[in-house]
């Protein structure tokens, strides 16, 4: 199993923020192309992907959402359809059924609440797992030993926030990446992220 972490400091965090232009929507169209490159291969999906959105616009920040597509069982009842035209309005749904103090399954595989980065990030260092961060400056992904099961952090157009003092003591368990000389799209750095561990068949 591979994991994503996509950081959005303009991404809305309630259904209603959410425009028919994607762009103004706090550039909502950044997290949609991050969505298909993750799981969506030429005729299929992939099985081995979880994805976390953790959302920090308005008007509610902030909103961490998880999605492991279900895809075997009936349409409707164990899994819902997904293709690249609908997952807007699967993002727009998941923000509407959002329940205070929960994590709510919206549909099948498909989380949310609201949990800041920063506690995500301590609950997976936590969990004994070292998280990749997505960083111009950091050693090249192709000499990089990989561990099992990864985890990567990206950021949207903007970056990452600046990590609080909590998260100092985990250092160690946050490792710069680099996918190379060039500064690349968040959509087209997990396309490449995924193509290194077909690869290495991790």
């Amino acid at each position: 199993m591979r994991e994503f972490i996509y950081y959005s400091s303009t991404a809305p965090t309630t259904g209603s923020h959410i425009q028919q232009d994607l762009m103004k929507a706090g550039r909502l169209d950044i997290a949609i192309h991050t969505i298909i490159s993750a799981f969506f291969l030429s005729h299929s999906i992939r099985e081995n992907v979880v994805l976390h959105l953790v959302f920090d616009g308005p008007s509610d920040p902030t909103k961490h959402l998880e999605l492991q597509p279900v895809l075997e069982g009936k349409t409707g009842v164990d899994k819902i359809y997904i293709n690249k035209s609908n997952v807007s309005q699967i993002i727009k749904k998941m923000l509407y059924k959002y329940k205070p103090n929960a994590k709510n399954e919206v549909f099948p595989g498909y989380w949310i609440e609201k949990k800041a980065l920063n506690v995500l990030i301590k609950e997976i260092v936590e969990s004994g797992r070292k998280i990749y961060v997505l960083d111009e400056d950091g050693e090249d992904i192709r000499t990089l030993d990989l561990e099992n099961n990864p985890v990567f952090l990206l950021g949207d157009h903007k970056g990452m926030p600046s990590f609080k003092k909590e998260l100092k003591r985990f250092k160690e368990k946050l490792i710069p990446v680099s996918i190379g000389p060039k500064t690349y799209f968040a959509s087209q750095t997990v396309a490449i992220v995924n193509n290194e561990l077909d690869r290495r068949n991790i």
